[in-house]
């Protein structure tokens, strides 16, 4: 069995008497410690199998497995539990408290987990050692960012999940992002999931899932994924 396996997966919403197939009937599989791309334009489906996966959305269908338990199974306190252990989130706007500083925001996501990383080491390793007494508005878009990953990482998952993370970003800045993020996944084995409309990145993945209008339309894997620095778009 794979570390993560979607089994004819869906997700209804029904908006009065509209019913809404956001995801339909979707199949595929990610190894464990691969950097992993879904693909799509916007309305694909992709951010709700990012949200059923990470536990913050239920499916209307089938089975997700993640490291052999099937998550679509479980009940709230034990979705609580895998979200708080076993997945880190990463969002496109960085989602970071305000009044807090980076060190303080951190420290937060490390009070959930049951085997955090220290704060400081992490903020260290994504270059950010000398701006921990900063606040979210002392900080640069992809500062902010890298916080936000720092964040992520401090719980110690299993499972990055990526929500379009250069979104908000420059270029220059969004490959930077992605370079710490393949960096993450080579040197811990963390897996890692980045959604993204930019097909122009899909060299950099271990795997790539494509999907439109709730379908997977296509799944490929790199033989040998690109380095970041080397990818220009």
């Amino acid at each position: 069995m794979s570390f993560i396996e979607f089994r004819d997966v869906s997700k209804q919403y029904v908006m009065g008497e509209v019913t809404i197939n956001a995801v339909d009937g979707v199949d595929f599989e990610i190894e464990e410690g691969e950097l992993a791309l879904i693909v799509g334009s916007s309305g694909a489906g992709k951010t709700t199998v990012l949200n059923i996966l990470g536990g913050m959305d239920s499916a209307s269908g089938g089975q997700v497995h993640v490291d052999g338990e099937e998550i679509t199974r479980f009940g709230n306190r034990k979705l609580i539990e895998y979200r708080r252990n076993q997945v880190g989130f990463v969002f496109q706007f960085y989602n970071l408290i305000p009044n807090l500083t980076a060190l303080e925001n951190v420290e937060i996501a490390t009070q959930l987990s049951a085997n955090p990383h220290q704060p400081q080491e992490v903020l260290e390793q994504v270059g950010l050692g000398d701006r921990l007494q900063n606040f979210p508005a002392q900080l640069s878009g992809g500062e902010q960012q890298r916080v936000s990953i720092a964040r992520a990482l401090a719980k110690n998952p299993r499972l990055l999940l990526c929500d379009e993370p250069t979104g908000a970003l420059d270029y220059a800045t969004g490959k930077q992002i992605l370079q710490l993020l393949q960096k993450t996944c080579k040197e811990t084995g963390t897996t890692v999931i980045i959604i993204t409309h930019n097909t122009a990145i899909e060299p950099i993945a271990d795997r790539v899932i494509r999907m439109r209008s709730g379908k997977i339309s296509k799944v490929s894997k790199n033989k040998e994924p690109k380095d970041v620095a080397d990818l220009e778009w």
